[in-house]
């Protein structure tokens, strides 16, 4: 019977790209109930790099993710973090949103019946994923708990979960996912500091403060991994394929 129901899901697939409601750029239809990883664009990152704010720059949270994308067979892509820098002497900031590339974007599945019910379903878009429109702002973001999973497809945990909470997600970033003018860190020093500093985090599962944010609910009061955790958070952020 499992076979029986793949197979209507799978011509049900088909009728859908013929009909044109899916994008002709979509990879092939897999011939197996398993889904290589590869088909991932987008994921939160299992596990931190546990010092804290101190990533290691960009450069260090970018090999993260790419790291851990080759893990799990998705190394083929060019993955980036989706963190903001602020200006420095000689550097200006650095704005998330300008890193992630376009999209659209698809979290991480292992089996044929989540992966058609995922294509049927609308992705992550750019714009909507940070309301640059009032009408874009009214739809909602489509970056919910249940899309936000790790590179394994797990969800992370979040309010209302068994303990430990790890919904902080660093980012850094504006709700419309530009860098921070001000004077104050949010960043830990560009995440190279795992002492002083702050850093502006969002909530995976958009619970708390009020906000719903995805990319930033609130700002932490250190940068330690001892101060991550106190929050409800151990240093997790978001990766995105650029390509």
């Amino acid at each position: 019977m499992k076979k029986i129901a793949l197979r209507i899901l799978a011509c049900s697939f088909l009728a859908q790209v013929i009909l044109g409601t899916a994008s002709a750029q979509d990879p092939g239809m897999p011939d197996s109930e398993e889904i290589p990883s590869s088909l991932m664009t987008f994921f939160v990152t299992s596990e931190p790099l546990g010092d804290g704010g101190n990533l290691g720059g960009l450069e260090g949270a970018d090999a993260h993710c790419q790291s851990l994308a080759t893990a799990v067979g998705a190394g083929a892509k060019t993955w980036v973090a989706y963190l903001s820098t602020q200006a420095r002497p000689g550097q200006p900031a650095i704005s998330a949103r300008d890193r992630i590339g376009e999209g659209p974007w698809f979290h991480s599945t292992a089996k044929l019946l989540d992966y058609l019910q995922r294509r049927l379903n609308r992705p992550l878009i750019k714009s909507e994923i940070h309301g640059d429109t009032l009408e874009e702002a009214q739809r909602g973001s489509n970056m919910t708990k249940e899309f936000a999973l790790t590179e394994h497809g797990e969800l992370v945990s979040g309010i209302g979960d068994p303990l430990p909470t790890r919904h902080d997600i660093l980012t850094g970033s504006q709700p419309d996912g530009r860098a921070f003018t001000d004077s104050v860190d949010r960043t830990c020093n560009n995440w190279t500091s795992n002492d002083e500093g702050s850093t502006q985090v969002g909530h995976s599962d958009r619970v708390g403060n009020g906000n719903l944010s995805w990319n930033s609910s609130h700002a932490t009061t250190g940068c330690s991994q001892e101060e991550l955790v106190s929050w409800g958070g151990v240093g997790l952020f978001y990766c995105f394929a650029t390509d």
